[in-house]
C-alpha cells in the first residue's frame, strides 16, 4: 500500500503488489476537545496504515486554533479490493512545529476502520474515541473517499490572480485559493487548498491534479464555492473574495472559446461601495483532463456487490461425526469450508450494505423428505435463503450438518444457473448498482461438467463473477478446464465464454498460508470481470443522481 498527499509534498508508503487504483481520502473534524488554555487546539490528523503488519503513519497539515478544522492534505492510498486494509485515524492537539504530543491531554481521540467500509459507504462520519473506548464527548471525525483512476482519471488545474486587495499594513496580501464542492444536499466540501504565494497581489498557484469525481462528482454543471484568502499565521486568514464556477465553465479554455476568468467578489464590499468592481480577478491560465473509469468509479457510484456462497454436501466429504470429515466441526479449529468462506466473506461483506447473504447447498438429502438436492437453502427457508452476516452463514452451515444426509453426485450447474437467473434481473437494469459474486465450495471434480460449462457460458453474460475453491486431496486437474486463464472455455456446442468469469483455487495451496493470502488470490481478478461487464454493457454509471456512461471511457 502506498500512501501520498494530493496537496503537499508527498509522503510513499508503497507495496510489491498492483493495486485496483487509487483512493483519495479527506478528512475533517468537528467539535474537537479543547485542549489550550489560552487559544483553541491546534489539530492534526494521523492515519496509521496496517501494511505487512506494521503500522505506518502520515498526517495531516496543522489547523491553528480551530475546533471544526477542514484539512487539505489529502491522503492517496493504494486500493486492493481483495484485502482487508485496516486504517487508524488518531487526532491530536499540536504543540511546536513538528512534533505530535505524546501526552494524554495532547490526544484528542481516535478511530479505527478498513478502507473497504470507506470507500463503500463514500462518506464515514464516526465519533471519535479516546483510550479504553471512551467518547471524547462529541467529537467526530469525517472521511470522505473519492476514486483516482490508475490510468489518468483526473483533472489539472492552473490557477491565478491579478490585483487581489491588499490586506496588510506593511507589505503585500498573502493569498491563497481553496475550491468547495456543494453537495446535493447543500454541504461544502474542500476539494483543494493551494500553497500560499507570500507578498504578492498577482499570485500565480502550482497547477494541481484532482479527480473529476472529486471536482464535481461527475456533473459538469454542479456549482463550485471558490474562496480567495490572506493567510494568517495565527489562523485568523483575512477574506479576500469569493467566486462560483461550474466546471462546464472551466472547459471553455481548453476548447479555446475564450480566456476563463472570474471576479473575486467581497460580498460585504458589494453592499457597501457603490462603486464597487471586485478584490481582483482570478485566472484558469490551463485545463487538462482524462476521463476512465475503474472498478471504485462503480462501487462508490452505488454498485452493491452480492456475495452467494454454496456448499457441497456429498458423501465423499465423509460423515461430519467422524473427525476426518471434511466437514467435520472441531470447537478449536475451523474446517476447510470455513477458512474459505470466512476469508472470501469478510473482504465481500464490506460492499454489501445490507450485510445479508445467500447460503446455499448442493449434493444432500434434506428434509422433510429426504430427497436429493443440487439447490437448496442451509437455513431451510426457501422463501429467504438469506443469513444475516458471514458468522449467520457459519451458524447455518454448523446448523444444518445434522439435519442432512450427505449424498451426492458433485452437480454445481443448478445453482450457476439459479444466481445467474437472479443476476440477470439486476443485469436488465439500467445502471451500474448490482453485481454478483458467487463462492462454490467443493471436495471433487464435478459430475455435470458439459451442464457446468454451458452454465457459465450463459453466465458470462451477467453481472456475475464465480469462485470456486477446491477443499480436500482430490484431484482437481479437470477443474483448470472451467478457469479460463489457460484458454477460452466453451460450452459443449463450442460457444465461447463472452468473458473469464470463473478463478479456481485448490485451499491446499494455502493450507500454511494466512487467510488474507486466499482471499487475495481468488478475488484479485474480480475487478477486472466487473469493470469488464459493464464497459462491455456501456451501462451508466450511477453518481449521486447524476448518471455517466461507460462509453466515455474511451474519451
Amino acid at each position: 500500500m502506498s500512501v501520498t498527499s494530493a496537496t503537499s509534498p508527498a509522503t510513499s508508503l508503497s507495496g510489491p503488489a498492483t493495486c485496483v487504483s487509487k483512493v483519495e481520502l479527506r478528512v475533517s473534524c468537528k467539535s474537537l476537545l479543547d485542549r489550550d488554555t489560552l487559544n483553541k487546539s491546534d489539530p492534526c490528523v494521523v492515519l496509521m496504515v496496517q501494511n505487512n503488519g506494521q503500522w505506518i503513519e502520515v498526517r495531516t497539515e496543522v489547523i491553528k486554533s480551530n475546533l471544526h478544522p477542514i484539512f487539505g492534505k489529502v491522503f492517496s492510498l493504494d486500493y486492493y479490493f481483495e484485502e482487508v486494509q485496516k486504517l487508524r485515524f488518531e487526532v491530536y492537539d499540536i504543540h511546536g512545529t513538528h512534533s505530535i504530543g505524546t501526552r494524554d491531554d495532547d490526544f484528542l481521540g481516535g478511530m479505527e476502520c478498513t478502507l473497504g467500509q470507506i470507500v463503500a459507504q463514500k462518506k464515514m462520519v464516526k465519533p471519535l474515541l479516546l483510550k479504553y473506548g471512551k467518547y471524547a464527548g462529541k467529537s467526530t471525525i469525517t472521511v470522505h473517499a473519492e476514486e483516482i483512476s490508475g490510468n489518468n482519471g483526473y483533472v489539472e488545474l492552473f490557477f491565478c490572480a491579478k490585483k487581489l486587495d491588499d490586506k496588510d499594513l506593511f507589505s503585500k496580501s498573502d493569498p491563497f485559493l481553496e475550491i468547495f464542492k456543494i453537495n446535493d444536499d447543500g454541504t461544502e466540501q474542500l476539494v483543494h487548498r493551494t500553497e500560499v504565494i507570500k507578498n504578492n497581489l498577482n499570485p500565480v498557484w502550482e497547477p494541481f491534479k484532482v479527480s473529476l469525481m472529486s471536482l464535481c462528482s461527475c456533473n459538469e454543471d454542479r456549482k463550485l464555492k471558490c474562496l480567495v484568502w490572506d493567510y494568517d499565521s495565527r489562523g485568523k486568514h483575512d477574506f479576500i473574495g469569493e467566486f462560483y464556477a461550474t466546471f462546464r465553465e472551466m472547459q471553455k479554455i481548453s476548447k479555446h472559446e475564450c480566456q476563463v476568468t472570474w471576479d473575486c467578489v467581497n460580498p460585504k464590499y458589494k453592499q457597501k461601495k457603490r462603486n464597487y468592481k471586485n478584490s481582483g480577478v482570478v485566472i484558469l491560465n490551463d485545463l487538462k483532463l482524462h476521463r476512465v473509469y475503474s472498478f471504485l468509479d462503480y462501487i462508490m457510484g452505488g454498485c452493491q456487490i452480492h456475495f452467494t456462497v454454496a456448499i457441497d454436501f456429498t458423501a465423499s466429504n465423509g460423515d461430519p461425526r467422524n473427525s476426518c470429515s471434511l466437514h467435520y466441526i472441531n470447537p478449536y479449529q475451523p474446517n476447510e469450508y470455513l477458512k474459505a468462506l470466512i476469508a472470501v466473506g469478510e473482504i465481500c461483506q464490506d460492499y454489501d450494505s445490507d450485510k445479508r447473504f445467500s447460503a446455499l447447498g448442493f449434493g444432500a438429502r434434506i428434509p422433510p423428505n429426504y430427497e436429493v438436492s443440487h439447490d437448496f437453502a442451509i437455513n431451510f427457508n426457501p422463501e429467504d435463503d438469506e443469513c444475516e452476516e458471514i458468522q449467520g452463514v457459519v451458524e447455518a452451515y454448523q446448523n444444518c450438518l445434522p439435519k442432512i444426509q450427505l449424498y451426492g453426485p458433485t452437480n454445481v450447474a443448478p445453482i450457476i444457473n439459479r444466481i445467474a437467473k437472479v443476476a440477470a434481473g439486476d443485469g436488465n437494469i439500467k445502471d451500474a448498482s448490482c453485481y454478483h459474486i458467487l463462492l462454490i465450495l467443493t471436495d471433487g471434480v464435478v459430475t455435470d461438467m458439459a451442464d457446468t460449462r454451458e452454465a457459465i457460458v450463459r453466465a458470462s453474460y451477467q453481472p456475475l463473477s464465480i469462485i470456486i475453491v477446491g477443499v480436500g486431496n482430490a484431484d482437481f486437474t479437470d477443474m483448470q478446464i472451467l478457469d479460463g486463464d489457460d484458454g477460452v472455455l466453451r460450452s459443449p456446442k463450442g460457444e465461447p465464454v463472452l468473458r473469464d468469469i470463473v478463478q479456481f483455487v485448490p485451499f491446499r495451496d494455502f493450507k500454511t498460508a494466512s487467510p488474507a493470502a486466499l482471499a487475495k488470490c481468488v478475488l484479485a481478478e474480480v475487478p477486472g470481470q466487473v469493470v469488464e461487464y459493464f464497459s462491455h454493457k456501456s451501462v451508466g454509471l450511477k453518481v449521486g443522481e447524476d448518471v455517466c456512461l461507460t462509453s466515455l471511457d474511451k474519451h
